[in-house]
C-alpha cells in the first residue's frame, strides 16, 4: 500500500484495518452490482474476496513476490529493492494481515448487507 504508517505490528495492524475497510467497500459494490445482473451472493462474495486482497494487499504481495524472485546478489541491486518497501523487516507478516483484514472485511460486509430479516424482525399484519 505504500502509505506512511508505523513501522513493525502496529503499522501492520494498520494496514489491515484499511484492508478491512477496503473489503467492506468492495463487498457492499460487488454485492449491489450482483444483485442488479440477477447473480448469486456467492458470486458477490468471491468477487469481492479477489477484488479487496487485489487492492489491499496486491503493492505488498508483489513486493514480497519481487523481492523473493529477483536475483538480489548484489548489495546495490538489495538496496535499491528494499528502499522502495516501507517497512522489509514487517513484509511478511503485514501481507498476512493484509489478506485477512480484506477477507475479514467482505466477510463483515456479507453479515452486514445481506443479513435477512429475522421472523422476530418482521411485524405480524
Amino acid at each position: 500500500m505504500n502509505l506512511p504508517l508505523h513501522y513493525g505490528l502496529i503499522g501492520s495492524l494498520e494496514a489491515a484495518i484499511i484492508a478491512l475497510l477496503i473489503g467492506l467497500g468492495v463487498y457492499w459494490l460487488s454485492q449491489w452490482l450482483c444483485r442488479r445482473n440477477g447473480l448469486s451472493p456467492g458470486h458477490a462474495i468471491g468477487w469481492a474476496c479477489l477484488a479487496a486482497v487485489a487492492i489491499g494487499a496486491g503493492w505488498d504481495i508483489w513486493n514480497l513476490f519481487y523481492t523473493s524472485i529477483v536475483r538480489l546478489e548484489s548489495p546495490l541491486y538489495a538496496r535499491l529493492a528494499l528502499e522502495r518497501i516501507h517497512d522489509p523487516d514487517q513484509l511478511g507478516g503485514r501481507v498476512v494481515l493484509e489478506v485477512v483484514g480484506a477477507l475479514a472485511g467482505v466477510a463483515l460486509g456479507w453479515r452486514l448487507f445481506s443479513a435477512e430479516p429475522d421472523e422476530a424482525d418482521v411485524g405480524e399484519a
